[in-house]
């Protein structure tokens, strides 16, 4: 049985061949062309349900740097393949990603600015930063000359965020052309680079509706209102118990409803988010949600309420004998880092739900502000971060087809 001793000397002998120095060297020499890459990714936005102009311009990168298949899904996935020289169609992949889209809607102004080392732009570190990294990684294989052991399957992908519920990861794994192929992943994510996220926190959420007659505040009052119910059944939520191991959480992040002043409103509406890093949990908490709604209803709210489901993203985790966990472990202590394991809602969520090794890693350099229109991303120092992640590529394809 492979031992952490014998990844240690795998990658020790990975890290001095002459085609990974190569590839270390495009890193090292290039970090002005990933700059210009991320200060051109940014400008183009990137809204949820709106990633399309962006994906084009991957596709457009994609082919050239000499990858082969491009094009984009039915999801709207841009996609690319770097092939071994023997090329088996049939054959296992290795899904490297990042995600194309950001968290701000249609409209926001996302041209970068420059102040010192920071690149500030909406959505510059959350995915700009990991958007990046993926071309430098194909710039740098390229210019190795790296033969593959398997193929490697590089993905702009759609749908990572809020209400995007990893749609595009989905259709990559449960309906796409290379879903029965795909046998390892590695999400490209944010900055950082110790961090990465080995355990996927699950999510259920929700759109609670009210709804009732309407009408006016003098003249129909009396009526039910539905902001009045929909609050009293929200405030209800209080007294549903949520354990501290595993930790669980509960929130209603948006509410909505009604026309004006003195009109008694027709709809209000709710978000809601439930989180934890238990599956079993999540589904017993939903049935608790759900168990104390009915029981508001019950006392009497005049509104009806509908609970609709609009997102689920499953909990599950890389086990801890897993492959590619020693090999990033080994990979960290060649290059001295100590690694951060963490617990995030990412793409990985999906391959992880289905058995399938995959971690979401930082590409170096450092963010702030994120998800905030005051974003900003450092690269400095990002050089680390990318020969880590090159490392762990590299080893993990030389696991992916052994049981084939």
């Amino acid at each position: 049985m492979p031992t952490a001793a014998h990844a240690q000397l795998r990658i020790s002998r990975l890290a001095s061949t002459l085609a990974v120095h190569r590839a270390f060297h495009w890193l090292h020499l290039h970090q002005p062309q990933l700059r210009k890459w991320l200060m051109e990714i940014v400008a183009i936005p990137a809204p949820p349900f709106g990633e399309g102009e962006r994906a084009s311009w991957f596709l457009e990168r994609f082919r050239d740097l000499g990858l082969t298949n491009v094009h984009l899904d039915e999801a709207g996935n841009a996609l690319g393949e770097l092939e071994p020289a023997t090329v088996n169609p049939s054959g296992p992949l290795l899904l490297v990603s990042a995600h194309l889209d950001t968290v701000f809607p249609g409209g926001t102004l996302t041209e970068p600015s420059v102040d010192g080392n920071r690149v500030l732009a909406p959505g510059v570190c959350d995915n700009g930063a990991g958007l990046t990294a993926l071309l430098g990684l194909i710039a740098a294989l390229r210019y190795a000359g790296i033969d593959p052991p398997s193929g490697i399957l590089f993905a702009a992908n759609v749908g990572e965020e809020g209400e995007g519920d990893l749609r595009g990861m989905r259709h990559l794994f449960l309906d796409g052309a290379y879903r029965n192929r795909i046998r390892a992943a590695v999400a490209l994510e944010g900055a950082g680079t110790a961090a990465v996220v080995t355990r996927a926190l699950g999510s259920r959420r929700f759109r609670l509706t009210a709804s009732g007659p309407g009408g006016h505040s003098w003249n129909d009052a009396g009526v039910s209102n539905p902001i009045l119910d929909l609050a009293r059944a929200l405030t209800g939520l209080s007294k549903v118990v949520l354990p501290d191991v595993p930790r669980t959480t509960l929130n209603v992040g948006h509410i909505s409803g009604g026309t004006s002043i003195n009109s008694i409103p027709e709809l209000a509406t709710a978000l809601v988010d439930l989180r934890s890093i238990d599956p079993a949990q999540l589904i017993a908490t939903e049935t608790a949600m759900r168990l104390q709604l009915g029981e508001e209803q019950a006392r009497g709210a005049p509104s009806s309420i509908l609970i609709e489901i609009i997102g689920d993203r499953p909990a599950a985790a890389l086990p801890d004998g897993a492959p590619m966990l020693r090999t990033l472990h080994a990979v960290d202590r060649h290059l001295a880092l100590r690694t951060e394991h963490r617990i995030g809602s990412t793409d990985a969520n999906i391959p992880l739900s289905l058995g399938i090794p995959a971690i979401a890693i930082g590409t170096g350099g450092t963010g702030g502000g994120i998800h905030t229109l005051a974003e900003w991303y450092d690269p400095s120092g990002r050089e680390t971060a990318l020969r880590r992640i090159l490392l762990t590529l590299l080893d993990t394809l030389t696991t992916i087809g052994v049981d084939d």
